[in-house]
């Protein structure tokens, strides 16, 4: 096997997709045979959207007899509590591979470890997007990895196959969701509106930093947030969706289509406006498009058990993904590899940071 670096964007995403001549998996979760589990974040434009913010990336992709059977986008992140090289949401194995994981895994990880020398980072993180269990949990403690102390991205997300007709996807909601979505529909003061527009993005962050002041949480910059749209534009593959009340724009996502999947991964709703029902409006309108672009899967991003976390700041969210309908998905906690002391340092920093943000 020889790992080395993709330079070409249809050969990744072909690879991400399972091959344009790829079959529908017989399961309801796994969007086409080739990689069992992805998201946005291993996508050629997400790596774009990284250029623009100035962090620098590599694309490395392993390749046997019969091709390509690994991807992993890596990209070096310069923080106030360290360097390190980061994998959001990978690797990418292909499913059929005959190879186990751990060897494909270790050959990756001996080319990361090279870059990380190189880079002068600190220490290697992976977001896994391996389902939790004691396999895939083994693998990485056998590297030599341990469990990082916070996560970059989503540890477990709801998803929601999107392939039944419309009519199905209402019947299978919660009951107070499909109320909720009627309800919505019948009353003339609330509307749902797409925008394929750069400038709508002002209005977005606009209603993100209202939300902030009440839940003060570190939000996302304008800056941020235009160039995350710019570079899915180009492939058609983003869009905000808003949502007024008597004319008033009070709820907006972010939502991105590629690969086959719909992701809901920013939103914002005024809390003055929580008890009007244009959220629940704003969310059917998205699937639908999802369903219309071909997509086959909804991933409503992150998610937590409500059950057992209900302080969680993300416990409210999760019921109101829930009501549509789905299940959730975990993945192995992110791991991460140690290259020098310092990262001890950005450890103790970062366990002193959950504490006091409650996660």
């Amino acid at each position: 096997m020889t790992i080395k670096e993709v330079k070409d964007k249809n050969i990744w995403e072909d690879f991400l997709s399972g091959g344009k001549e790829s079959k529908l998996s017989s399961s309801p979760f796994a969007v086409a045979q080739g990689c069992e589990e992805k998201t946005f974040l291993q996508s050629w434009n997400w790596g774009e959207f990284q250029i623009l913010m100035g962090n620098k990336i590599w694309r490395l992709g392993i390749f046997n007899d019969n091709g390509l059977v690994l991807v992993a986008l890596v990209l070096k992140i310069t923080a106030r509590r360290g360097t390190f090289l980061l994998v959001p949401h990978g690797p990418n194995i292909r499913s059929e591979i005959v190879t186990p994981k751990v060897v494909i895994s270790k050959i990756l990880l001996e080319k990361i470890k090279e870059i990380g020398k190189e880079e002068k980072v600190d220490f290697i993180r992976i977001s896994p997007i391996w389902e939790k269990n004691e396999e895939n949990n083994r693998i990485f403690k056998d590297l030599g990895f341990k469990p990082a102390p916070i996560h970059m991205h989503p540890e477990a997300s709801w998803k929601l196959d999107i392939r039944p007709s419309v009519e199905e996807l209402l019947i299978n909601m919660r009951k107070t969701t499909r109320y909720l979505i009627r309800q919505a529909q019948r009353d003339n003061n609330i509307e749902v509106f797409q925008s394929k527009s750069i400038e709508d993005v002002r209005i977005f962050n606009g209603l993100h930093s209202e939300v902030v002041k009440v839940q003060r949480f570190v939000p996302f910059s304008l800056d941020y947030l235009k160039k995350e749209f710019l570079a899915f534009q180009q492939d058609n593959q983003i869009s905000i969706f808003f949502g007024k009340h008597k004319g008033e724009v009070i709820a907006a996502s972010y939502v991105l289509f590629w690969s086959g999947i719909g992701f809901y991964h920013h939103a914002a709703l005024l809390p003055k406006f929580h008890k009007i029902p244009v959220s629940y409006l704003l969310q059917w309108e998205v699937l639908k498009e999802a369903k219309k672009r071909g997509c086959v899967l909804y991933d409503f991003w992150g998610y937590v058990d409500p059950k057992t976390q209900a302080k969680h700041p993300w416990a409210g969210p999760t019921l109101f993904k829930m009501g549509f309908g789905g299940r959730p998905f975990e993945y192995v906690k992110t791991q991460d590899f140690p290259l020098s002391r310092k990262y001890w340092l950005t450890y103790i920093f970062e366990k002193l940071r959950r504490a006091k943000r409650g996660l």
